[in-house]
């Protein structure tokens, strides 16, 4: 591609100077000018009044994708029990497949697994592909990658949903790649553009201090992986589905791989994830002494201790408890945020919770916003007198 001036159509407005993100064009004798820096990125061809730009650039035609159907969600497994977002993909892949009026596919692989098809279905699957083998269990990437590639090429969907978990981080990039598909990772938000009719995929980017919303127009499928907790888990029990049996044709020589032992690590505390209270805190916490108070009101209540991202960072609480856009994304009960200011990065990582109660000293702390109780007071009154209230009489 090559970007020149037609030097008889320039004004000089400068338009294209202030469009350039590199500094490549100059205003010279009333005409606008191409530098050498140029990259011929093409900011600057729509913003010339007079087409005084141009370019031999060919416009990309998005292909026709008039064979590509059905949203799909990898159903992720481990030891025969399905992850918790697997189920969690498949309510807004309802959603979608209502927007494109297509069906919902689950692909669930590994070995001895069909008694899960029946909680697929139920939580909004209309089909499930189920490839079993005993040497698809446990996960092995290139096992996986296979089944998926093959099932891809065959059946031609037009979303894929995976769950942004360990496995789903590593299943996803190879098999993007595989297929010669775009991926966006680590999704918060999903839609369909009204008018496009393409799924318009959002994350969070620049450290989680802005919101991108990223769309795939010339190739399919359109891949994301969605962080756990963002979206809701539903269930019709009357619900009916297929089951489609897949037939696998691989043996250990293709896996190259071979799990020789298997070790769970053992945790300090259960996945704030998972739980049904929790009490985070901010800065305002105001160190270690602080968040032991956090997590005595914590242990009364049954709940786990999370935090924001300063506090994560300064080690007040361990990496995989931080809340927020950089951090996990919860859905509890009830939520207890204690001296939390309440930025767009925190709240987008709880503002599913079912109850949320704010302890902040600061009446105008954005927090209060989203809060269905607050109390304005210094936290270190406040929380010792909950914990005072709430401990057993002996």
């Amino acid at each position: 591609m090559t970007v020149w001036i037609e030097s008889d159509l320039c004004d000089g407005c400068r338009r294209c100077v202030r469009a350039c993100p590199y500094d490549a064009i100059a205003i010279e004798d009333g005409k606008a000018n191409i530098l050498e820096r140029c990259t011929n990125c093409g900011a600057c061809l729509a913003e010339c009044k007079n087409r005084a730009i141009q370019s031999d650039a060919v416009p990309k035609e998005i292909p026709d994708f008039s064979d590509h159907e059905g949203v799909w969600v990898y159903a992720e497994q481990r030891d025969g029990v399905l992850a918790k977002v697997t189920l969690e993909l498949l309510g807004i892949a309802q959603e979608l497949g209502q927007e494109r009026r297509q069906k919902v596919s689950a692909v669930l692989i590994g070995d001895r697994l069909e008694n899960l098809t029946h909680d697929l279905i139920r939580h909004g699957a209309d089909q499930v592909f189920l490839a079993e083998d005993p040497c698809l269990q446990p996960y092995r990437t290139l096992a996986h990658v296979k089944i998926m590639e093959d099932l891809i090429n065959e059946h031609k969907p037009e979303i894929l949903l995976i769950g942004a978990t360990h496995i789903g981080r590593d299943l996803a990039p190879r098999l993007s790649r595989r297929v010669g598909v775009g991926l966006t990772a680590d999704c918060t938000a999903l839609s369909i553009d009204p008018e496009e009719k393409i799924l318009l995929q959002t994350r969070p980017a620049f450290g989680g201090n802005v919101m991108a919303t990223i769309a795939n127009r010339y190739s399919r499928p359109q891949m994301a992986t969605v962080r756990p907790g963002v979206m809701e888990a539903r269930t019709d029990e009357a619900k009916a589905g297929t089951i489609i049996h897949c037939e696998v044709q691989l043996d250990e020589a293709d896996i190259k791989t071979k799990v020789l032992e298997m070790f769970e690590e053992k945790r300090k505390h259960a996945p704030i994830t998972d739980s049904k209270v929790i009490v985070a805190g901010g800065r305002g916490v105001n160190g270690e002494a602080g968040f032991q108070m956090l997590r005595t009101l914590a242990d009364l209540l049954d709940g786990e201790v999370a935090g924001t991202r300063v506090v994560a960072e300064q080690g007040f609480v361990p990496a995989d408890c931080q809340v927020g856009q950089t951090g996990k994304t919860v859905r509890p009960e009830i939520y207890i945020a204690c001296g939390i200011s309440g930025a767009i990065q925190h709240r987008a990582g709880m503002m599913n919770s079912r109850f949320i109660i704010a302890i902040n000293k600061d009446p105008d702390a954005p927090i209060f916003k989203v809060a269905d109780w607050g109390i304005i007071g210094d936290l270190h009154d406040v929380v010792p007198e909950l914990v005072r209230q709430l401990t057993p009489a002996s």
